[in-house]
């Protein structure tokens, strides 16, 4: 990473004239990548929106994920920020980010690398750490982020809320987050909702989650094809299923396998194909589910008790958590591709010695 950082602080200020987000981009002939998804959004109002669903940031620390040309970082520092620090991947977007770092002295630390590489432990100071059962820490994360990254990203940082570490070693450290309209919707949809998803359960199972508006595409440059959702998360003190997080995600993601089944033919993959039946129907019985509801109709105390449950027999049996079902489907696979090629070639061999 390449740090480059204005030392010392100074007091509450107001951002001297600059050129415009649009100017910048002029300037610097920044052009959004389609196959980064960048879009960027000049509309400083809509950039304060943004900015004011984080909550109080007067002598907060931020740190912002891929500010591009920096409209959401005008936003951040117009709102009275102690320490901005951003992270950004693209190096075409450095120059124009260091003219607002020399404009706001001693607030701005930039690095050039990749959010999902770089080291969240050591970005803010140590005396801003809170205990977890505390109210938040006046640290905030917030980022107009990439279609192509946001996803991933989220769930990374939901291991982490899990865990309490990376960017949650401080404590229980809010987001504000832009996604597709859809994401978004899926991050807070309840059950019985279609957009009902592994990610609504991943999120809501850790964090308070909140939709708090939608942008239209044609804010933005270039216009992307869907709307975007800007997201606000607040770790829970106590998660809602008391489980490690790869064993929850391994259920979440094995009922959410077959959406539009019974809740049942997803259970199935997590036992291997001998004894899959009587073990489903244990697991089942035991958490108290009807097999025949769909996903997406299951609430947080059914995947609660079949995390629970899916717990116990794990423990009784170490070999089902490692067990993977892609993995036995590949196998038979392979299996059956070799016995298919070896009676082919018998078979060949036979009309040879005819």
């Amino acid at each position: 990473f390449c740090l480059m950082a204005v030392p010392g602080k100074v007091a509450a200020f107001r951002l001297p004239p600059l050129p415009t987000v649009g100017e910048i981009i002029k300037l610097f002939r920044l052009k959004a990548q389609k196959q980064l998804s960048q879009n960027f959004l000049l509309d400083l109002r809509l950039t304060d929106k943004i900015v004011r669903q984080a909550g109080e940031l007067k002598n907060a620390h931020v740190c912002e994920v891929g500010p591009g040309p920096g409209g959401i970082t005008r936003s951040i520092l117009s709102a009275g920020v102690e320490q901005l620090l951003l992270i950004e991947k693209d190096a075409r977007f450095i120059p124009g980010l260091q003219m607002l770092s020399e404009a706001a002295p001693g607030k701005v630390r930039i690095v050039h690398g990749d959010i999902l590489t770089y080291n969240m432990e050591k970005a803010f100071p140590k005396h801003l750490k809170k205990n977890w059962d505390d109210e938040p820490p006046d640290i905030h994360i917030i980022g107009n982020l990439p279609f192509s990254v946001s996803t991933p990203l989220i769930i990374k940082w939901l291991e982490n809320v899990s865990k309490k570490d990376g960017p949650f070693i401080y404590g229980r450290t809010q987001m504000t987050l832009t996604f597709q309209k859809e994401v978004g919707e899926r991050l807070t949809a309840n059950p019985g909702a279609k957009q009902r998803s592994r990610l609504s359960i991943m999120s809501q199972h850790l964090c308070t989650v909140e939709n708090c508006f939608v942008i239209p595409g044609q804010a933005f440059v270039p216009k992307p094809e869907v709307d975007v959702a800007v997201v606000h998360f607040t770790p829970l003190v106590q998660p809602k299923i008391e489980q490690p997080f790869e064993l929850v995600e391994k259920v979440v993601r094995s009922v959410f396998q077959f959406r539009r089944k019974y809740c049942f033919r997803g259970i199935e993959t997590l036992f291997p194909e001998d004894g899959r039946l009587k073990r489903t129907e244990q697991l089942m019985m035991t958490a108290n589910v009807d097999p025949t509801l769909r996903p997406f109709q299951l609430s947080m105390s059914h995947f609660r008790n079949l995390c629970n449950t899916y717990r116990k027999m794990c423990d009784e049996d170490p070999s089902l958590f490692v067990y993977n079902y892609r993995e036995e489907l590949r196998q038979k696979k392979k299996t059956h591709n070799l016995l298919r090629s070896t009676s082919q070639s018998q078979l060949t061999e036979e009309e040879d010695q005819l």
